[in-house]
């Protein structure tokens, strides 16, 4: 009976846990390309307090069934407070950390917590034939301790479940766009800015067409799968469709899903880098798009991202080039002017000779490109100047992307969604023309490879001139943009580094009172980054 009543703190723990690992493979896509197995040795390395705790519980039963020391009543007793104590432990240091994207429990998440109960079933069943309560309760901890490692086996065990789940879904929405014969496919990728790019051009061609965009960050072929066979209507004229990917190929398989007509390559970075392994491997696998698309199809190229203007085409298909600064192309936009209202500007088409002014509620050049882009299609689409500009004026702020938030004398310039080396700088500009204190709030970017120290370095001298001061979030993930700062001459006592966002929000705060601030959230990791 006490053996069962200790183990009580133990399976609390080890649900606690096990919660935490699904939260943790989820958001490593259920360790496609090994990223949870590599985010799970990261983690282990970092030797936290609670796995200290764990390990030394470990070693103590090892060395009592070393020494042959089997006292049943205080070894359970044992096993039930630090299982009770690494359970406290871990609980205040899961609410130090703040939560940006909760578990979401999906039909496939429900499917492993039933492989990993089969397993622990068996795992409890050959427990109790084992005498020795020691060894039983050392193969418990083990448990925990090898947790992921356990996931990752029943990810595995799944993988056959998953191919024919995701195959049954695939064909129906074939099936379904295969029907609807005068739907138009655009598809939307590059490096950074498919999402608000694609909100921009579903707003403008909602104008004249029923178009529906893919929701939310439904970007892969899960996401797209979903989109056609819950989202897409029959009365739908045009589906837009985000592609985003990790490495060359994945475009390619988005575009033989949706077959798109038309498509827009935003601009090419180091996004994911990384993972994807070369900067070349990044540019030939977003024109995976372009050179997917039909004789008859359209591509909407940016001449003022060389990697687009340098890439030699293996498709003969009609393309339109927008740009700022290269006055070559389809569509130019130029008279950019900012204010914390939003941007003007003046759009001139190739073969008319009029500038036509255009008003947008949205921030920043990366917003001039993503409407250019739209405004190319919708064009070719039929949509007249008037309707475009109307378009345009009513176009909405895409969430944590440049979106202004007022909240009485501070107003945030939220870019929190994603940070990329071009993007940050853009983003820097903004609140450059900001009339007030300037304050940016910042963990840094993240997966860049063996270019992150100097990518991040040089974010942080960029925003020398640019801000009054820098809230920095996680003192060793901010080591680049620390020295960055420190080597452009930022003012030292302007440099401030907190251990999460909650306490950077309450300093900025502090930092605000009887200040007109203007405060930038450059950015906001995952909880896989967590420190």
């Amino acid at each position: 009976m006490i053996f069962i009543i200790s183990l009580i703190p133990f399976i609390i723990l080890l649900l606690f846990d096990f919660k935490k690992s699904l939260h943790m493979a989820q958001q490593n896509l259920y360790n496609d390309d090994n990223r949870f197995l590599k985010w799970t040795l990261k983690d282990l390395k970092q030797l936290k307090v609670p796995l200290k705790c764990s390990l030394v519980v470990l070693v103590t039963f090892l060395i009592l069934i070393f020494l042959n020391l089997n006292s049943k009543y205080i070894t359970s007793i044992y096993f039930g407070l630090v299982s009770l104590i690494i359970l406290i432990l871990k609980i205040k240091e899961d609410r130090s950390n703040d939560t940006k994207i909760n578990l979401k429990f999906t039909v496939r998440v429900k499917r492993l917590v039933f492989t990993n109960l089969i397993i622990f079933a068996l795992f409890s069943l050959l427990i109790f034939y084992i005498k020795d309560t020691n060894i039983k309760y050392l193969l418990f901890f083990a448990y925990d301790l090898v947790l992921n490692f356990i996931l990752i086996i029943s990810i595995i065990i799944n993988k056959p479940i998953e191919k024919l789940v995701y195959l049954s879904y695939k064909r129906k929405a074939v099936n379904k766009l295969n029907s609807m014969k005068q739907l138009k496919v655009i598809g939307i990728t590059g490096s950074y800015g498919k999402t608000s790019s694609k909100n921009i051009l579903n707003d403008i061609l909602n104008v004249k067409y029923n178009s529906l965009a893919s929701p939310k960050n439904f970007n892969t072929p899960y996401g797209l799968i979903i989109t056609v066979n819950n989202y897409l209507d029959k009365f739908d004229d045009i589906l837009i469709a985000e592609m985003g990917a990790y490495k060359v190929g994945e475009i390619k398989e988005l575009c033989d899903l949706v077959k798109p007509r038309y498509g827009i390559l935003t601009k090419i970075g180091t996004a994911h880098i990384e993972i994807f392994g070369s900067q070349k491997n990044i540019q030939k696998g977003k024109f995976e798009l372009i050179e997917s698309l039909p004789k008859d199809g359209i591509g909407v190229l940016n001449g003022d991202d060389e990697l687009q203007l340098n890439y030699k085409l293996k498709n003969n298909c009609k393309i339109l080039w927008i740009g700022i600064e290269n006055d070559n192309v389809d569509v130019h936009a130029s008279n950019i002017k900012v204010s914390n209202l939003g941007t003007t500007f003046d759009v001139k088409f190739k073969g008319d000779n009029k500038k036509y002014e255009f008003t947008t509620k949205l921030l920043g050049y990366a917003n001039i490109y993503n409407i250019l882009a739209s405004l190319a299609l919708a064009k070719e689409f039929g949509l007249t100047i008037k309707q475009m500009q109307k378009a345009v004026l009513g176009v909405r702020n895409v969430e944590h992307r440049l979106e202004l938030r007022n909240a009485g004398n501070i107003t945030f310039i939220d870019d929190s969604y994603n940070s990329n080396p071009v993007g940050s700088k853009m983003a820097l500009d903004v609140l450059k023309q900001m009339p007030g204190h300037r304050i940016v709030i910042t963990p840094g970017m993240v997966e860049l490879g063996n270019k992150s120290y100097e990518l991040n370095k040089d974010f942080g001298k960029y925003m020398f001139n640019n801000c009054d001061e820098v809230i920095l979030v996680g003192q060793k993930i901010t080591k680049p943009i620390q020295d960055g700062l420190k080597e452009a001459g930022f003012p030292e006592k302007k440099i401030y580094v907190t251990k999460n966002t909650k306490e950077a929000f309450e300093l900025a705060r502090s930092l605000s009172i009887g200040k007109q601030s203007f405060i930038l959230i450059e950015n906001d990791l995952p909880d896989i980054y967590n420190e």
